[in-house]
């Protein structure tokens, strides 16, 4: 199967990003969300200073990309959480718990510095769909 890039209408806003990813592809039965970041559909990061509503932006990039690609959150394998500040993982654990309230993926979180001094959080999900 060919990959298949993934671009959902809410993360299509423009101006685009210049940097050079798509938010997601698909291939041999794998969806691949590239690290997905608290942008709106305008384009903008919302929830400036506060993680609970980026966390919660942000997890709503990742099921539309998921979606596009064909899956949900239920057939997400692992993810990757990278916080601009440890100190704020009870708070995006908080957030994410109520995306994956059972079952969760596997997850490694680590702090990192982000693209942009605004953005707290950025996850990326691996889900399985099938061939």
């Amino acid at each position: 199967m060919p990959k298949k890039v993934l671009c959902p209408k809410n993360l299509d806003f423009q101006p685009r990003p210049t940097y050079p990813y798509s938010p997601g592809a698909k291939g041999g039965g794998l969806v691949f969300t590239a690290g997905q970041v608290a942008w709106d559909e305008t384009g903008e990061v919302i929830g400036i200073g506060d993680v609970a509503a980026q966390t919660r932006q942000t997890l709503k990039n990742v099921v539309s990309v998921l979606a596009e690609g064909g899956a949900t959150v239920n057939d997400v394998l692992k993810c990757t959480v990278y916080l601009a500040d440890i100190r704020d993982f009870q708070t995006m654990n908080e957030e994410f718990a109520k995306v994956f309230p059972t079952d969760p993926p596997a997850r490694t979180t680590v702090e990192a510095r982000l693209a942009e001094p605004t953005m707290l959080v950025e996850i990326e999900a691996i889900a399985y769909v099938g061939s």
